[in-house]
């Protein structure tokens, strides 16, 4: 439920109640128990406006608060801050109605959009490495967050297939007279060898540029081979999403091919609103604050990402009718992504009411603060730390000997690809950040691994329970006063997380959830001998709905739960 959008409308009531004739500021949540559920600041806000002292206008809008619904209390605290206390009884409803609801309470938006959501972004004829680790996350994370929350999010994979490098792969195939049935690893080492030639032999290169020509002109033995380097790439990369659990298949690509027939309309376009100069025989567009012009086709006729990301932000825009596209892409290209987003407002590509944002994020950092490789100094393949957290998984589980062999793979995944995921999307996403498998595998802390067993502890009460709730929820204590409004907080967490594209403040909502519920299992009571029915029955509502709450929230973080740990 929208529960700060309740308390609003109390306060606005009051307002109309009081002939405040200003719209009121909304209320934020209080940063400690004894400041109450929630504080109002606006009165502060309105004193020069009203030319009345702050404590005055707070005693008017006292005064005209409705204490009977929503409120239970409300005390005027400094010089003027309204401190608010949700009623007891009220919270209890809520809470039930959230329990008895399959989506707690989180309503479908009225007025959805369409969302294109560009990441991973994998390099074709190569493995995936630990810098897609983020972008796959994130993004994946944002799409499953928008389309619960009711958009309609698309996700887009973005891939380079058409540059230089296919058509020296495809050069060197035809010198060695190789057939192209090759493995994905035997393809990483032979596009090493392609570039060795193409870097030392000028004709060579030549032959190469020379294949990307017959490529883009359609000609179909190329064609052939160039598909069958794509179809090696992707299915490698399918094989890494199906171990993150994440959500993107081959009909979510669209590649730069699939924009290749739009470039020359592109500069067509750029041409006709007169936005176009020639500057070295290159045509560029030249913003106003920038020395450094956005070049959309160089002088032999060749185009550039720019164009590309052009084009693609007027078809994601006008034929796909996105009214929000976000690219996920780390943090180093921000400048190129406020170039593009500039060239395709100013242009007409792009409708002002249409949401353009690159959606950065930090660098993943070794213990010593260096960017994440091998110990070799290589890059650190995607898969082999995948396999890697699984077996680390495995280490972390106390009780080997009661699971059976599958049982015990099976929950090494959840806990191993959990942790890597939730390692990266509990930070800031525009920080770095720094691998630690110790961290990242703690039972204590921020961690998916404590949030696995929370949610497994619930599962262990019910267990031993094992019958039907049968009574409402009870608020008894300031405890469970706290735990059921951070409960019915969840919603707003997730529609603000959507706004800044954040997934850290899902991540922080869990840790304070789960830890205010642990606090609230050891010392509130639940299947304890002398605990009477209906306390134990409300208690038992509160741990299920903090269970199902865990479980929606680490779904959307694409994590999942364990029923014993």
């Amino acid at each position: 439920m929208k529960l700060k959008l309740q308390i609003n409308q109390v306060i606005k009531d009051a307002f109309i109640k009081a002939n405040i004739e200003h719209k009121p500021m909304s209320v934020c949540e209080s940063t400690k128990p004894e400041f109450g559920d929630y504080q109002f600041n606006g009165a502060m806000a309105l004193s020069k406006k009203l030319g009345k002292k702050p404590r005055e206008i707070a005693t008017k809008i006292i005064e005209n608060l409705n204490l009977s619904g929503v409120l239970i209390k409300a005390e005027i605290a400094g010089p003027g801050f309204i401190n608010l206390w949700l009623n007891p009884l009220w919270i209890a409803i809520q809470c039930h109605n959230a329990l008895s609801d399959d989506r707690l309470s989180v309503e479908v938006r009225k007025t959805p959009i369409k969302v294109v959501v560009d990441y991973s972004g994998p390099n074709m004829a190569k493995q995936m490495h630990v810098g897609h680790l983020r972008s796959t996350i994130i993004g994946d994370t944002l799409v499953n967050l928008f389309t619960f929350l009711g958009d309609e999010a698309i996700r887009q994979n973005h891939i380079g297939d058409w540059g230089t490098q296919f058509g020296m792969l495809i050069a060197y195939l035809e010198e060695i007279g190789e057939d192209g049935s090759v493995s994905l690893n035997d393809l990483e080492q032979f596009y090493k060898d392609a570039k060795g030639r193409f870097d030392a032999d000028a004709d060579f290169a030549n032959r190469a540029r020379e294949y990307v020509v017959k490529i883009q002109s359609g000609d179909a033995h190329c064609l052939q081979l160039w598909q069958k380097f794509i179809d090696i790439s992707l299915g490698h990369c399918e094989e890494v999403y199906n171990k993150l659990d994440v959500k993107l298949t081959r009909e979510d690509v669209k590649a730069e091919s699939f924009y290749n027939d739009d470039l020359p309309n592109v500069v067509e376009k750029l041409q006709s609103k007169e936005m176009l100069q020639q500057s070295d025989g290159a045509q560029c567009v030249f913003l106003e604050g920038d020395e450094v012009p956005v070049i959309v086709q160089k002088s032999d006729g060749g185009y550039l990402y720019a164009t590309t990301d052009l084009a693609a932000l007027w078809y994601r825009a006008n034929i796909v009718g996105a009214k929000r596209i976000s690219y996920v892409v780390d943090a180093r290209q921000s400048g190129h992504f406020k170039q593009i987003f500039r060239v395709a407002k100013e242009a007409g590509f792009v409708a002002d009411d249409v949401m353009l944002e690159h959606i950065a994020f930090g660098t993943m950092m070794n213990k010593g603060g260096k960017p994440f490789k091998t110990r070799d100094g290589g890059t650190v393949k995607l898969i082999d730390l995948l396999d890697e957290a699984v077996i680390k998984a495995k280490e972390t589980i106390n009780d080997k000997e009661s699971y059976s062999k599958e049982e015990l793979e099976a929950l090494a995944k959840v806990i191993g690809i959990g942790a890597v995921k939730y390692a990266d999307l509990s930070i800031n996403r525009e920080s770095n950040y720094v691998f630690n498998w110790d961290k990242m595998l703690s039972f204590e802390g921020n961690t998916s691994l404590y949030m696995q067993y929370a949610y497994a502890r619930i599962q262990s009460i019910f267990r031993r329970f094992d019958g039907e709730i049968k009574s409402d929820i009870i608020i008894g204590d300031r405890l469970e006063h706290r735990l059921s409004v951070m409960l019915l907080r969840f919603e707003d967490m997730l529609i603000r997380t959507a706004l800044d594209a954040a997934p850290n403040q899902i991540t922080t909502y869990l840790y304070d959830l789960v830890t205010l519920f642990m606090r609230f299992y050891e010392q509130n009571p639940i299947l304890k001998d002398g605990v009477d029915e209906q306390t134990k029955m409300s208690r038992l509502a509160l741990a299920d709905l903090t269970a199902k709450t865990i479980k929606q929230g680490l779904d959307i973080l694409g994590i999942q739960v364990v029923n014993k740990l």
